[in-house]
């Protein structure tokens, strides 16, 4: 393996934004860096944010006036493309634009030592197409710098069939010299992140295109639901509207996926100058152009039904008495409604009251609760095993086991007990809620309230209206649900309401990325963790959730939608057939101890 000091200096060609983050980074930690755009402008502009920002990490004690001073006597900024001749490194950072990037790569290629490594840091665009540029393309490789490139420490290496292995180690090592935590992935069009992030991000935007949730709500289901930074359309603003079709249309011409076709919105936002945070405008409105601050437009989301009548909800009827029915009795008698729970014995019964009591006691040891309002709590619950006892009720959540054929009986049952009036609510998280209205002769006073597991913790719920649901319904659901504490975001009644259908296509993707051999799991999982943020990797994630519920989701998006690209993926289904289900099975993509 080569060493460090075959690095005499790098040459970073191309000093927008992300090269000049580039060359800050490289110098940073000791290289030399020729810093080279062909525009003296852009050459002076690069000088001052490398200055300012610099100046910023002194005042703030992240460096000392002198490795300050060491940085900037690193950087050569110059015009001259002739400084690259003495550099082992040339990292092209240049506008998005195949031709643009080849034209540079030539220009250089025979008057540069063999030994040097080309790194271009497309985001998107075909690593094979850009080394066909140069005589040795061999020696050309990926390195994708995340924005903004002195933040973020992840860098993804991108190898083509022709890449020799040593040039990848090589380099791979010169990504951890710079700090940053490197994953190597083949050439596929997004390479890993953006390839999983963009489908997502995609899909997102055709949900809001076709009008089935708000702006607001599928942003709030995404950062409540999943614990995401930021929601996908707020993300689309930031990265830009231009710039994510750009990636977008990109990565469908090499690819052929139908789920990176662009959804049309974005073409015709982008078409009237509607580029997000940096234009002022984009999905949502900004105090002004480049601002972060989201202020009132027309496009704000009106409240569902705000002018239909709310009915009067004090009784509470849970029909479950599994982990998650268990969680919804805990939330709605800690919220004060008098709560009845049936369960199928009265073992069960006994169970789900110790369950409740003991998360209750842990709440007060902590200092969460008073000892006030445990006693308050239990003294809401009762707990029967026999469903008529619910006849007096206002409301009914039915928590039982996600099959279609045992929750329609239930409902059927519901309709023939229950008081003229009492709403009947189910929790599941995929299956229409249409089907278990129509066996009822109320179909109206049928609506969806899907819980988060664990319900006692998650703040979101998704409620999901049908054709049938009534307005005032509707307007009594979101009534009760910001009673016992909860964000909920209206969604209409399809597979995977809002959460899953966006999380499990993306899921889906990762897996048949790791099965295509494009990247392992381990550096998927990476990836988008420390690259995008979030605070579980696809196969962490897939292996919590469960396989065969994940299966499951996925199954019934496909059906419901018909999308080619929803089709399970192989490996999941093996899995599955295996009994390597994940966490609970000891075995799923990992195996736990």
């Amino acid at each position: 393996m080569e060493s460090r000091d075959r690095v005499g200096s790098v040459a970073v060609i191309g000093l927008g934004t992300m090269g000049t983050g580039i060359a800050e980074v490289v110098a940073r930690h000791g290289f030399a860096v020729r810093a080279i755009d062909i525009d003296d402008t852009t050459v002076s502009d690069a000088r001052q944010r490398i200055e300012a920002s610099t100046d910023r990490a002194v005042v703030r004690d992240k460096l000392t006036a002198s490795e300050r001073s060491g940085i900037l006597d690193r950087i050569l900024f110059t015009t001259n493309l002739q400084e690259c001749l003495t550099s082992d490194i040339v990292i092209e950072a240049v506008p998005e634009n195949l031709e643009l990037k080849r034209q540079v790569l030539g220009q250089l290629d025979g008057l540069l030592p063999d030994r040097v490594i080309w790194c271009t840091n497309t985001s998107s665009l075909s690593v094979t197409e850009i080394s066909t540029a140069v005589s040795q393309p061999s020696r050309v490789v990926g390195l994708h710098f995340f924005n903004p490139a002195p933040v973020q420490d992840f860098v993804e290496i991108v190898r083509t069939v022709v890449t020799d292995d040593e040039v990848v180690e090589h380099i791979r090592v010169f990504a951890e010299q710079i700090g940053k935590q490197a994953v190597i992935c083949e050439d596929k069009a997004g390479f890993i992140a953006n390839s999983l992030l963009f489908g997502y991000l995609n899909h997102a935007a055709s949900m809001f295109e076709q009008k089935y949730a708000s702006r607001e709500d599928i942003d709030a289901a995404m950062r409540l639901g999943c614990g995401l930074p930021m929601g996908p359309l707020a993300l689309l603003d930031l990265i830009g509207l231009d710039t994510s079709y750009q990636i977008l249309d990109t990565m469908y011409r090499q690819g052929r996926d139908r789920l990176h076709a662009p959804s049309p919105i974005l073409k015709h936002m982008v078409t009237a100058g509607l580029k997000g945070r940096k234009s002022g405008r984009g999905f949502y409105s900004y105090a002004e152009p480049g601002s972060p601050e989201i202020v009132a437009d027309d496009r704000v989301a009106a409240q569902d039904a705000s002018d239909a009548s709310v009915r009067e909800v004090n009784t509470v009827g849970v029909v479950g008495s599994g982990t998650m029915a268990t969680g919804i009795i805990e939330v709605f008698a800690k919220a004060g409604f008098s709560v009845t729970f049936v369960a199928r014995s009265e073992d069960k019964v006994a169970k789900v009251i110790a369950s409740i009591r003991r998360s209750l006691e842990k709440a007060l040891q902590r200092g969460k609760i008073e000892q006030d309002a445990v006693d308050a709590a239990m003294g809401c619950i009762t707990g029967t095993t026999v469903l008529d006892d619910l006849a007096d009720v206002d409301l009914v959540v039915e928590a039982i086991a996600e099959e279609l054929d045992i929750k329609t009986a239930l409902f059927e049952n519901l309709d023939e007990i229950c008081r003229p009036g009492v709403i009947l609510a189910t929790t599941t998280s995929s299956l229409p809620v249409v089907d278990l209205a129509s066996v009822t002769s109320r179909p109206g006073d049928v609506v969806g309230l899907h819980f988060f597991n664990p319900a006692s913790v998650m703040k979101l719920m998704e409620i999901v209206d049908t054709v049938a649901t009534s307005s005032d319904v509707v307007a009594t659901a979101r009534s009760v649900v910001s009673r016992i504490g909860k964000v909920g975001v209206h969604c209409g009644d399809r597979a995977g309401f809002i959460v899953n259908a966006l999380l499990f296509p993306y899921l889906n993707d990762a897996i048949k990325m790791a099965e295509g051999n494009y990247a392992t799991t381990d550096d998927i999982d990476t990836a988008m963790k420390v690259g995008c943020g979030y605070p579980m990797g696809p196969f962490e994630l897939l292996d919590v959730v469960g396989l065969d519920v994940s299966l499951a989701i996925q199954q019934t998006l496909y059906r419901e939608f018909r999308e080619p690209g929803f089709a399970p993926a192989p490996w999941l289904e093996h899995l599955v057939t295996a009994g390597y289900t994940g966490r609970k099975a000891g075995r799923g993509f990992r195996s736990y101890a």
